[in-house]
């Protein structure tokens, strides 16, 4: 029955589950964020208090107590495009696999990087030439690595001087491009379903109505660790939500 449930006084908790987000005021379905190793609720309180003066020693008269802010905080461990783009205000791109043919370059020294336009080519071919037509090819071994990031011209490479001018074909693989800074903070609707792992895995979920999601703290490039997102917003007020006792900012169901 559901007054054993509300009576209930044994209750440890040590919660594990899913996280998942939607847009706000979206009809869409709410997806899975992936490996959330915290997620956690923060309340400010702006706290009034009135001196009791009646007597020596002082103390408090009266106090009023009003929550002046909510944070949600989340570390997400998997930066898969959609988390990475809301963690940065970034603007995805879907980039569709394709060939190039003939981008140019100058060889401006030797043991240089030369960017290429998209990343992680294959069928890579390097020629050097006034003129893309009139180009011939250049041997790979010893001129040239082919990276990810683009191709790397090899100190004392015996088929390229300083100067010479370049021309870059290859393929390459469909792809996401993450333009950073680029949009507004989003709003999201977070849904948490756990599990209870210290009272035999009964179901905690938690529906977050309305949140802000700010930009990461940190983005990791290089670390030794695996990276993740540390980032917090504020639960706002959600105006549909009406009602007696029916909270406009989160709730919480335990079975």
């Amino acid at each position: 029955m559901a007054v054993d449930v509300i009576k209930k006084i044994y209750r440890p908790a040590m919660t594990v589950g899913q996280v998942y987000a939607k847009p706000y005021g979206s009809a869409a379905a709410p997806m899975p964020v992936g490996n959330v190793l915290e997620l956690g609720l923060e309340h400010t309180e702006d706290v009034q208090r009135q001196d009791d003066m009646t007597q020596l020693g002082g103390g408090t008269h009266a106090e009023v107590r009003r929550v002046t802010e909510v944070k949600v905080n989340m570390k997400i461990a998997d930066l898969n495009v959609v988390n990475l783009a809301r963690a940065s205000l970034g603007t995805v791109a879907a980039i569709e696999a394709g060939e190039v043919e003939d981008e140019p370059f100058v060889a401006t020294g030797l043991g240089i990087l030369l960017p290429l336009l998209h990343i992680d080519p294959t069928a890579v071919v390097v020629k050097k030439g006034a003129t893309a037509g009139a180009a011939t090819p250049v041997a790979m071994a010893g001129n040239y690595l082919v990276k990810s990031e683009g191709i790397v011209l090899l100190d004392g490479a015996p088929g390229i001087t300083v100067a010479d001018k370049l021309w870059v074909s290859y393929s390459y693989g469909a792809y996401a491009a993450i333009e950073a800074l680029t949009t507004k903070t989003p709003e999201l609707q977070l849904l948490f379903g756990g599990l209870n792992e210290a009272d035999s895995g009964k179901p905690v979920v938690v529906d977050i109505w309305r949140a802000s999601q700010g930009i990461t703290k940190t983005l990791a490039l290089i670390n030794k660790g695996f990276g993740a997102l540390d980032v917090e917003g504020t639960v706002l007020q959600d105006p549909t939500k009406t009602g007696a006792g029916v909270s406009k900012y989160y709730r919480t169901r335990l079975a």
